[in-house]
């Protein structure tokens, strides 16, 4: 079984998100435009600091601005056993038990979690784990899963039906919200490979090789724009003519579309295969 290297999720880090999902902005300044995001207990370098703004990277190499409360020094989910959500988003409580208050915080798909205690009695739905700002909370075993192994082709498409329908987000890396690459690029991150986290550089990347239209197999990305050199979209075949996707066209969701559809067909300018 090949398993998920936790480098896909994680870098030399120096601090570790703390909000389920944290946007990162071009100016140092919540009016500025958002450029990407970085989901919670996720290890982000710094690499400036302007008063309460820190200039980060993420584990894909992106740069942006975050203010500095929504992280905390330190590492997390680096060693011992870590659980990973595999639910669109999971909450996590202060006891184990989902009736006696709110939750703590509710998380997106692929958050990373330190685990503290797994009880064998009749408290085993129960994983106790250590939030990212130091807490301790509890979350259902259902909602997560250990090891997570890279999918094949049809597994990865499978996954990605369980998203249709959450809405489109500009910048979005989470299930709270894709963008088209973001989408894309977590697709791929589930197969095992890491891509660039924007489009253009998705289709220019050396891990994947160029095919015709006519080519197409499902699993293949797809790129769109005025040029193979100015793409602003991406989605993933899916077979029969269909691709599925994060877009804003029409109706701004997760959803499947047709590449014979005019829109679409006059702006394919590339279609590419992971290596």
């Amino acid at each position: 079984m090949l398993v998920l290297a936790a480098w896909l999720w994680m870098a030399a880090t120096d601090v570790v998100v703390i909000r389920p999902v944290m946007n990162l902005y071009s100016k140092p300044a919540e009016d500025a435009d958002v450029v990407s995001q970085a989901i919670y207990a996720a290890g982000v370098s710094i690499v400036e600091e302007r008063g309460e703004w820190l200039r980060i990277r993420t584990a894909d190499g992106y740069l942006g601005w975050a203010p500095a409360s929504g992280v905390r020094r330190g590492v997390y989910g680096d060693s011992g056993r870590v659980a990973t959500v595999e639910g669109l988003m999971a909450h996590l409580y202060r006891e184990a038990s989902v009736t006696r208050h709110a939750p703590l915080v509710t998380v997106p798909f692929e958050t990373r979690l330190e685990v503290v205690a797994e009880p064998e009695a009749e408290d085993r739905r129960w994983i106790q784990v250590r939030l990212a700002d130091d807490r301790a909370a509890w979350i259902q075993r259902g909602d997560v899963s250990f090891d997570p192994r890279a999918l094949d082709v049809s597994e990865a498409i499978a996954l990605a039906r369980r998203f249709l329908g959450l809405p489109y987000t500009w910048g979005g890396v989470s299930s709270f919200g894709y963008d088209c690459s973001g989408y894309t690029q977590m697709l791929c991150r589930r197969m095992g490979k890491l891509l660039p986290r924007d489009a253009q550089p998705q289709a220019d990347w050396e891990g994947v090789r160029e095919v015709s239209k006519r080519e197409l197999q499902p699993g293949d990305l797809l790129y769109f724009g005025a040029s193979a050199k100015k793409i602003t979209h991406t989605g993933m075949y899916i077979g029969n003519g269909e691709f599925i996707h994060a877009t804003a066209h029409l109706k701004p969701i997760v959803q499947i579309s047709r590449l014979e559809e005019e829109h679409w067909t006059k702006l394919l300018v590339a279609c590419r295969r992971l290596k």
